[in-house]
């Protein structure tokens, strides 16, 4: 899970500073990603092989830039067989990205067949940071649960929720079976509020799977948009609210 007190400018910095590969994006675009107001992280692929020793995941990192425009990154997290190592590299399309896939993993890897055709995915131009918040996450997401103490992961969110529209009882009796869970960062940035204070904005999904094989999700939003400026966690029962409350919570002064 990142942080959700990292500012933009930190999280390009981290992303640069570990790909091994950054000295081949474009010195231009590097430029222009240096100007970048808000930044949404989302995981778009993710393929793990425990027994072959092989994982890899692809992330799509969109930052709002100064002049009204959007930018990504795609970053392939992968771990070769039979070593441990986690390596990271940047790209500046879905296309490459997927070369880069058949290239480290061979022909088995078959790239997303929209970015082999050559109709890359638009950067989503956003005219202002309200767009980033108010942006839905990919339903078509691949999920990887875990199956680790899930049901006390979801008493534990919603004990920390202050919101109080929070999810009823009725939820978290439903919540009482579930027997595998994860945990996405849907979005995060830092954004300067109308009175001039900065606050920092995180939106997290939690997903769980329950005894009967349903999935249930949790929408939790973390900020510090608190009249002291201390960090605050809410929770909701569906994606739109939560946003809804960010964008809210940016604009009240």
């Amino acid at each position: 899970m990142s942080d959700p007190y990292e500012t933009t400018e930190a999280h390009l910095a981290r992303l640069l500073g570990r790909a091994l590969n950054s000295f081949d994006l474009p010195d231009r675009l590097v430029e222009r990603l240096g100007t970048a107001l808000a930044h949404s992280s989302s995981l778009y692929t993710a393929h793990h092989s425990p027994a072959a020793g092989l994982w890899r995941e692809t992330h799509r990192h969109t930052y709002l830039l100064a002049d009204g425009g959007s930018a990504s990154l795609w970053e392939l997290v992968y771990r070769l067989r039979d070593d441990r190592a986690v390596r990271h590299e940047l790209f500046t399309s879905k296309a490459e990205a997927c070369l880069a896939v058949s290239r480290l993993f061979g022909e088995g890897a078959v790239a997303d067949p929209a970015a082999a055709a050559g109709q890359e995915e638009p950067d989503g131009e956003a005219p202002a940071l309200s767009a980033l918040f108010a942006a839905s996450t990919p339903a078509h997401r691949h999920r990887e649960y875990a199956m680790e103490q899930s049901a006390d992961h979801a008493r534990r969110v919603l004990r920390r929720a202050e919101n109080a529209d929070r999810p009823g009882e009725q939820v978290a009796a439903l919540l009482r079976s579930a027997y595998a869970h994860q945990i996405t960062q849907a979005f995060g940035t830092r954004q300067c509020l109308p009175d001039g204070r900065g606050a920092g904005f995180s939106l997290y999904e939690h997903s769980f799977v329950l005894l009967d094989g349903s999935e249930v999700s949790l929408w939790e939003v973390e900020h510090t948009a608190t009249p002291d400026g201390r960090h605050m966690c809410e929770v909701y029962e569906s994606e739109a609210a939560a946003r809804g409350a960010m964008e809210h919570r940016a604009r009240v002064r």
